[in-house]
């Protein structure tokens, strides 16, 4: 029987939890952990698996703007890096997990519109976390745009919506064939398309809007969101927080969540429901094929017939 697809979103938490430093080791140590998550889920389901580079292309462009002899690189160069170093660490532990899997990263470009109100108004974190004094201090050394992440401060660039997965066939055809792909990284790289060619853009585009993209692109039939949080939380950090076990579009309409955390996942789960009429599961890294099966984190379905 022909496994169903699904698009897992992997947070940047499975590769390099808050507070920890930026080291290769760490975010090998780590994946290794989110490897095994993905295996189990590799049985079962096709998968396409999107990562997150928030922290790595902050890393990047830090030891890019150190070396004053040339120009920084922009930002699309540096998600491009990105891809090839976390890819590389997945492709290396998933094939230790499951040597006879065809297992393919693939540079991936994604299509934004130059136009995008999120030039104006940059929303998306990477990089360290800093104290305020010292984000400030950057922030005017470095003309960066800076703001609160929870009790710290970091760096934000702009965040445009994606329009086309450039390698989208390429992708499908990859599925086709059994492979285990990883693509898409860090929302994938931004470029432009003017009719005739396509040009890198600065920006660094949301990997779980990408993903939500990318499933409706290629048709999939579930999305997996896989965060630092075991649920979607009604009234977070209030004493009524309590976990949404299934759900629809209709009810998370006009709820507002963080919109550095959870607003974009729970905004991108909605679309692909309402698009596709597929499932979308939201929770924790540890809980990947349960979250699947409807046992544990939060499901988005286009119905819901059980209460939340």
């Amino acid at each position: 029987m022909k496994k169903p697809t699904v698009v897992v979103a992997l947070g940047g938490n499975a590769l390099l939890r808050r507070g920890e430093p930026l080291e290769a080791d760490i975010q090998r140590k780590n994946i290794a952990t989110a490897a095994k998550t993905i295996a189990l889920i590799a049985q079962e389901y096709n998968v396409v698996l999107v990562h997150g580079n928030g922290p790595q292309v902050g890393l990047l462009a830090l030891q890019n703007s150190a070396y004053t002899k040339v120009s920084p690189y922009p930002l699309d160069v540096l998600g491009a890096e990105s891809q090839g170093m976390i890819g590389y660490m997945l492709i290396q532990e998933l094939k230790n997990l499951m040597p006879s899997r065809n297992v393919t990263a693939l540079l991936t470009q994604v299509q934004v519109d130059p136009k995008d109100p999120a030039f104006a108004n940059p929303t998306k974190f990477i990089g360290p976390v800093y104290e305020e004094a010292e984000a400030r201090t950057l922030a005017e050394e470095k003309h960066w745009v800076v703001k609160a992440d929870g009790k710290f401060f970091r760096r934000v660039v702009p965040s445009p919506l994606p329009q086309r997965i450039v390698e989208g066939d390429a992708i499908e055809t990859l599925i086709a064939q059994g492979h285990l792909i990883i693509c898409t990284g860090g929302g994938g790289i931004p470029v432009t398309w003017d009719g005739q060619s396509l040009t890198g853009i600065e920006a660094v585009i949301d990997k779980d809007m990408s993903a939500a993209y990318l499933a409706k692109q290629i048709k999939a039939d579930a999305l997996l969101i896989l965060t630092d949080a075991d649920a979607v939380y009604l009234d977070w950090g209030k004493p009524t927080q309590r976990p949404l076990r299934i759900t629809s579009p209709d009810e998370l309409a006009g709820v507002k969540f963080d919109a550095g955390s959870m607003g974009p996942k729970v905004e991108a789960s909605c679309e692909f429901v309402k698009a596709t009429g597929g499932m979308v599961g939201i929770g924790s890294l540890e809980d990947g094929l349960a979250i699947l099966k409807g046992e544990a984190g939060t499901n988005i379905v286009a119905t819901r017939t059980v209460n939340a």
